[in-house]
């Protein structure tokens, strides 16, 4: 396993952010929806970014980034919808193709069970994965998140939703 640093989202990762998307972009819309083509530019990036952190300052939205020891972006990982009276989030995550298989995204999910517990003080938390992307369900029943039910019809756009109890 590479030597990164999980760490919330900042207003200066920009440009590092836009560059780790625009690379993966293919990648990533393999296996989770796309996103919108106004995203790719430093403002739509900007404007992404202050999103997250309003969301962030406001106790519903926990977005972190991975860094490798150079600094680069290799990764995300967000709590989402987090709902401090129900006590849960979601889950989510995603990987640079060229960082996948070293245990990032295990990594990143131990991560952000760690700061739903200590930080948000949450007792559930869920993910959802197309069938496809057998990576992420591996990952997440690696970390002990368990099926709860699928949805979406028969094929890619089929959906599994994971769960754990923390």
């Amino acid at each position: 396993m590479k030597s990164v640093r999980i760490r919330t989202l900042e207003s200066t990762d920009a440009e590092a952010l836009l560059t780790f998307e625009w690379n993966n972009r293919e990648w990533f819309e393999r296996h989770i929806d796309a996103r919108d083509a106004a995203f790719y530019s430093v403002q739509g990036v900007t404007e992404h970014i202050t999103a997250y952190l309003s969301d962030y300052a406001a106790g519903i939205w926990h977005p972190c980034v991975i860094v490798d020891s150079g600094g680069t972006i290799v990764g995300r990982a967000n709590l989402k919808d987090i709902d401090t009276s129900r006590r849960s989030a979601e889950v989510g995550y995603r990987i640079a193709q060229s960082a996948c298989g070293q245990g990032l995204a295990t990594q990143a999910v131990k991560h952000l069970v760690q700061e739903a517990k200590l930080r948000w003080n949450l007792n559930q938390l869920v993910a959802n994965v197309y069938a496809a992307n057998i990576g992420s369900a591996k990952v997440l029943k690696r970390c002990g998140f368990l099926i709860e039910h699928t949805s979406g019809q028969e094929g890619t756009d089929q959906k599994y939703r994971f769960g754990l109890s923390i």
